[in-house]
């Protein structure tokens, strides 16, 4: 287990610093591929051994409490120079808060004398680190072409690419540290790691509105890592110890939990929705879009934004059956709800995925709400599908602007054209998303069963995870119908076919999505159910809940399985042999009452002043209803509202 550890959490800081320092192409084309190769391997060896404890007290013979103590202030140090560099007081302050904090946990509460296991990963540590590895080294791999244009495009005179894939691999490693340590200290620094990778990465193109979006990354993600160090001050004055697993001993054995007691955990829930980008955190992940497209990929799968959601799910058996619960459900499903409205107004489509992530991560902070067996089976679900399914559509959307200089949905009528691959990839990526027996859809079926079943559920979750499960609907479908519609009405410039590295990864990707749907049974049978049983298990809960005859496992589950696949393919096949029957004369240009002309290439009209207008063809995005302009700020004030009665009430 030392080793596979080691290759998980370790490795990835080292690898980072030989590529930092590797300037030929051709030696980091085989390094990264091989380091993916190495860390994949062990996390899927590590999941397979299962649930285990280890021991670890030096690292090359220095003190591990020592070494994550010096890289704590080391850390934050850094980035308190980062807000002096920036000039931003905001930083500058929350960040001298937390080192104040770890400096007072350090040499006054904390006890030298307490031993802590190290690593006691539980079964969603495991699958955390198998979505990591997998997930984010595909998007690794991805990068390695997707970084060759996208620096041709920026003419650069020296490449940025070393750096820029030894931040990667430094993010892989911290998610992989934070979701294995037992040690409430060592999760902080890998915590605070992601925020300063997520800062670095976001500002990678140095353009001003690069970095002015990673400032308010940075910004809004210090404040969650004081969040996280108050909770830690409290959990060490109330409890005595910063180990997870004994924290949520002690707290699942009490029968009255008060609100002293609840506090640490509020912050915790603080922490987890600014690194989730929860509304009104929302605006950092927004704007994190601008980075170069294998970052928006890893943000939105498999590192950082998941920190937070890993984080409410490990807390989550320390705040059962309280009035916090119901709170955290409830902003949960309205995140839900709002980022839904709020993806119907765009066509961007990284902001289409942008507010489909976080949409998703509210839907899974309303099952830790309502905190039973069968609400934590359907986070766990959403967790491992969205993973996939997010990364395959991001890496399509930063491939296919590559080709046509467009992320706008309405530019993608007739990408089968010009794309043929890669448009199927895509449409097979949102379907995944929308579309039974997919795994996305079987998790969010399960969440509204769980939610409707469970005794604490209120009638406003309900109605808001409904609501938004029906915007879900509309924005996904309006995209694909847009990918196979007919040839748009204008051509657009072409810049070249996606490398070989890109299509391997949004190939596989894509695969992982359709077998891990295929075997859903087997999942939930294997991974799911394990995890969260063994959870309630562990610390000793009833394990109530559990949705009789819906869990999909067994014989029953498959059948169903495969017969909606049958229909699906069925349907998708005699679309497709109509549609191929149809005469390329059949399409006829649009009519303007005798006045249609062509110029350049375009099809118009003849307007006023007999200036030529040319055609355009555009959905409805219900902009001066749904738009960003028009109720960001009234979703972000109901939201601080949920924010204020979750910790300020504890207070």
């Amino acid at each position: 287990m030392n080793t596979l550890v080691f290759c998980c959490v370790a490795l990835p800081f080292i690898v980072a610093l030989v590529i930092y320092f590797t300037q030929l192409d051709r030696t980091r084309k085989l390094l990264v591929p091989a380091a993916v190769a190495v860390m994949a391997l062990a996390a899927v060896i590590m999941g397979a051994h299962g649930t285990f404890r280890l021991e670890a007290e030096t690292f090359f013979g220095v003190p591990l409490d020592s070494l994550f103590s010096l890289l704590d202030l080391l850390l934050l140090l850094y980035i308190l120079g980062l807000g002096w560099k920036l000039g931003s007081r905001t930083v500058m302050g929350m960040t001298a808060l937390q080192l104040v904090g770890l400096l007072y946990l350090k040499f006054v509460l904390a006890d030298s004398s307490a031993h802590i296991t190290a690593f006691a990963p539980d079964g969603l540590s495991l699958i955390m680190v198998i979505i990591i590895t997998v997930v984010g080294g595909l998007i690794t791999i991805y990068g390695l072409g997707y970084m060759d244009i996208h620096e041709e495009h920026l003419h650069l005179r020296v490449s940025r690419k070393p750096r820029f894939f030894a931040i990667i691999f430094c993010f892989l490693g911290a998610m992989n540290g934070l979701v294995l340590s037992n040690n409430l200290s060592w999760m902080f620094f890998f915590w605070e790691v992601t925020t300063l990778c997520s800062y670095l990465l976001i500002s990678h193109d140095q353009t001003q509105e690069a970095n002015a979006n990673a400032y308010r990354a940075l910004w809004m993600n210090v404040l969650g890592g004081l969040a996280f160090v108050s909770a830690m001050l409290f959990v060490q004055k109330s409890l005595g110890t910063l180990s997870t697993e004994v924290v949520l001993h002690k707290m699942t054995a009490m029968d009255v939990k008060s609100t002293a007691m609840l506090l640490p955990f509020a912050f915790f829930c603080l922490a987890a929705f600014t690194k989730s980008a929860q509304v009104p955190f929302e605006s950092w992940l927004c704007g994190a879009m601008v980075a170069p497209t294998p970052v928006s990929a890893l943000l939105h799968s498999a590192t950082m934004v998941k920190a937070g959601t890993y984080l409410l799910l490990r807390m989550a058996p320390a705040f059962a059956d309280t009035t916090m619960s119901t709170i955290v459900a409830l902003f949960g499903a309205f995140t839900f709800v709002a980022t839904c409205i709020l993806a119907v107004s765009q066509s961007n489509a990284k902001k289409i995925l942008a507010y489909s992530t976080i949409a998703n991560l509210g839907l899974i902070i309303a099952c830790v709400g309502i905190n039973t067996a069968a609400s934590m089976m359907a986070a766990t679900t959403i967790i491992i599908y969205h993973s996939v399914s997010k990364g395959l559509l991001f890496m399509c959307v930063g491939a296919i602007e590559q080709r046509i200089g467009s992320r706008d949905i309405e530019d993608m009528r007739g990408l089968y054209s010009k794309m043929p691959r890669t448009a199927i990839i895509t449409a097979i990526g949102i379907f995944t998303m929308m579309l039974p027996p997919f795994g996305m859809l079987i998790g969010k079926w399960m969440a509204i069963e769980a939610i409707a079943r469970a005794t604490q559920a209120m009638t406003p979750i309900i109605f808001f995870i409904a609501l938004g499960s029906a915007f879900t609907v509309l924005f996904w479908a309006r995209w694909a119908g847009i990918l196979v519609s007919s040839a748009n009405l204008h051509e657009r410039p072409s810049y070249g076919n996606p490398k070989a590295t890109v299509m391997f990864a949004l190939r596989s990707l894509c695969g992982l999505a359709i077998v891990f749907s295929f075997f859903s049974p087997m999942v939930l049978e294997t991974f799911v159910e394990p995890s969260v049983s063994g959870v309630y298990a562990r610390f000793g809960l009833k394990a109530e809940g559990f949705i009789p005859g819906a869990s999909l496992t067994g014989g029953a589950g498959y059948f169903w399985i495969y017969m909606l696949f049958i229909l699906l393919g069925l349907g998708a096949w005699i679309a497709w042999k109509v549609s191929s029957k149809v005469p390329s004369g059949a399409h006829a240009q649009p009519y303007f009452s005798g006045l249609t002309q062509e110029q350049a290439g375009q099809i118009g009209f003849k307007g006023p002043m007999n200036a030529f207008e040319p055609a355009r063809l555009s959905n409805f995005y219900l902009t001066q209803y749904f738009g960003e302009g028009t109720i960001t700020r009234a979703i972000d004030i109901i939201s601080t509202a949920f924010l204020i009665v979750l910790v300020g009430g504890l207070l």
